[in-house]
């Protein structure tokens, strides 16, 4: 058996349907160097790789080309500078749900204020990303999270134990059973119509956490609803949506007592998350 150097398992990943830069993860994997380490395969582009390695990398070769994210065959995916641990229980972070956290992040005061209620609460939280992403970049704040789905709620706590993050975690469903006001609650919601096309592309995700009903809209107008006897005077709600949802979603909070109502855009340039402040008074 002549086994390959580093340099043609990656040109073979790539001629079975992976994009290089997969391929040179998936290597670096098994080979149990960290993914930032891509410089290291140049570097040894010529080393053979051995059989028992050379198996491993063919078995992830083959998940990844059936359409298996990344993510969940190597088991971490980095969002904010954080290193998260992700499997099929949660959704994949997203890049541009950093827009999400930017935002948040410009309109939390700094210092906070004193008895300025509950800090920020995450609504359907997922991974935590969202949640731990804040609450590493402020640490003083306090974060709570919430999620339907008691597995989620495993593989945040794990992240939140493993980045040593407090965060106070909850199960149920958006805010019930939620007490007390926030000054800033965000979401990351399901917005996929239930009959949407790209959902045949997201078979290995949890469908619960894509798709909300006829038009994607169930859970934000569910949210939106709730939110306003949990939300501070003057504090902010704020959505992830899907890229052609804005003018619905404001829609929504206007018709819902909302003021300031706002979108902001993604790294792609689309309007990508929405929000709203609770009325002063």
């Amino acid at each position: 058996m002549n086994l390959p150097n580093i340099s043609q398992a990656v040109l073979d990943a790539e001629s079975r349907g992976l994009d290089r830069l997969d391929a040179q993860l998936l290597l670096l994997h098994v080979l149990d160097k960290p993914a930032s380490d891509r410089a290291w395969l140049l570097a040894h582009d010529s080393d053979l790789i051995n059989a028992a390695v050379l198996q491993r990398l063919d078995r992830l070769v083959k998940r990844r080309a059936a359409g298996e994210p990344l993510a969940y065959i190597t088991g971490h995916k980095e969002f904010y500078g954080l290193d998260l641990l992700v499997d099929e229980r949660v959704l994949v972070p997203r890049p541009d749900t950093e827009t999400l956290v930017n935002w948040a992040l410009e309109l939390l005061p700094l210092p906070l204020a004193e008895g300025s209620g509950q800090g920020l609460l995450d609504l359907g939280t997922g991974s935590g990303a969202i949640a731990l992403a804040l609450k590493a970049t402020r640490p003083e704040l306090h974060v709570s999270a919430t999620d339907y789905s008691e597995d989620a709620l495993a593989v945040a706590r794990a992240n939140a134990e493993r980045l040593q993050l407090e965060v106070h975690f909850w199960q149920g469903s958006w805010l019930q059973g939620i007490t007390g006001r926030f000054q800033i609650i965000v979401s990351n919601p399901p917005y996929i119509a239930a009959q949407d096309t790209h959902l045949a592309a997201l078979t290995h995700e949890p469908l619960r956490a894509l798709a909300s009903g006829a038009d994607g809209l169930d859970d934000i107008r569910q949210i939106i609803t709730q939110s306003p006897r949990h939300l501070l005077p003057g504090a902010w709600l704020l959505l992830e949506h899907g890229y052609d949802q804005a003018s619905a979603v404001r829609r929504l909070l206007e018709q819902t007592g909302f003021e300031q109502v706002q979108s902001r855009r993604d790294l792609a340039g689309l309007e990508r998350c929405s929000g709203g402040r609770a009325p002063q008074a």
